[in-house]
């Protein structure tokens, strides 16, 4: 009985550590980043656009519109060459959370691109910007 005990608890506790893990700020809007840009390569503006911040789409209230800026303005995160996830930092227990993602557009010039994700209300995270900048090594952020 108490080996069976132990087993039960072992369980309980990888189950609870998988949770948490899987719930990692970093990772989940590393995961967001990734399927944003790859809807940008598919030409996908309602899913690109699902994951922008209330105030991203207030400023552009319209998939096609956010999506012509993203076009527009950020050639480099658009349609990447190449990217890579550089550093990242969690701020305030995961309130906000920035990654660095190094760029090589498909002209062969280096970015840095800076995104900022905010934790929603709901506990969901969205993007709340980006900043890019010609670079071509990690300065960290």
């Amino acid at each position: 009985m108490r080996a069976f005990s132990l087993a039960v608890s072992l369980i309980i506790a990888l189950v609870i550590g998988s949770a948490v893990r899987a719930e990692d700020p970093l990772q989940t809007t590393k995961t967001m980043i990734e399927e944003q840009i790859e809807a940008f390569l598919h030409n996908d503006a309602a899913t690109a656009y699902s994951f922008a911040a209330p105030g991203i789409k207030a400023l552009y209230p319209d998939k096609d519109i956010f999506f012509s800026m993203v076009k527009r303005s950020y050639e480099p995160v658009y349609h990447p060459g190449n990217y890579a996830f550089g550093r990242s930092k969690s701020i305030d227990e995961g309130a906000v959370v920035y990654h660095e993602v190094l760029i090589t557009g498909r002209d062969g010039k280096d970015w840095s691109a800076i995104y900022q994700l905010a934790r929603q209300p709901d506990g969901s995270y969205k993007i709340n910007g980006v900043t890019i900048l010609p670079n071509t090594t990690s300065k960290g952020i």
